[in-house]
């Protein structure tokens, strides 16, 4: 199974373009975004080409590819724009080996695990710093953040690809951070 990760949109039109164009490029079954979808949130300077309206208007017609968690900036007044489900503060996805705990990182995260086996994979955003690790018996993803990256990082997003998480350079495409999942 072949899996996209972008979260922290803030609904930023560019990022969106260019995660969508990714998307198709890359042939991945599904787009997971991990919240944070159209608004920029108090804490956050506006993204480039603030636009949630448009937005919306770009990830619709993927509505039946994306699966979506809810963030903290999210709400119910966004998914009245958006036509996949994205109020949902976690999803699961199951893989032969393990299961992938997607959440938008502010209500379970590194510091507040979910009840998880060894070898599953917690997949969060929120904090815009890409994550690719071990730490114990569960695997950290975080793909950072499409649109307003911290840390000094860039702007990126996450692929699965067979066991392999990947951070990708959203521009580049240069690999930030890579792991092995029950290989």
């Amino acid at each position: 199974m072949k899996l996209m990760f972008a979260s922290d949109i803030h609904g930023s039109l560019p990022a969106t373009e260019r995660v969508l164009s990714l998307f198709v490029q890359s042939e991945a079954q599904w787009l997971v975004i991990l919240g944070d979808v159209l608004n920029h949130g108090p804490r956050n300077a506006l993204p480039e080409g603030y636009a949630p309206a448009q937005v919306a208007e770009k990830l619709n017609p993927f509505a039946s590819r994306i699966i979506a968690v809810r963030g903290n900036c999210d709400s119910e007044v966004d998914q009245m724009l958006l036509q996949f489900p994205m109020t949902a503060p976690w999803q699961q996805v199951l893989l032969e080996k393990c299961r992938l705990f997607l959440t938008h990182g502010h209500l379970f995260g590194a510091d507040n695990l979910p009840a998880l086996a060894a070898g599953d994979v917690l997949i969060y955003g929120h904090t815009h710093i890409p994550v690719a690790e071990k730490r114990g018996e569960i695997y950290h993803f975080n793909p950072g953040s499409v649109s307003i990256p911290k840390g000094g990082n860039p702007a990126s997003y996450g692929m699965l690809d067979e066991n392999t998480l990947s951070v990708i350079a959203l521009n580049d495409q240069q690999v930030i951070a890579q792991i092995a999942i029950n290989p």
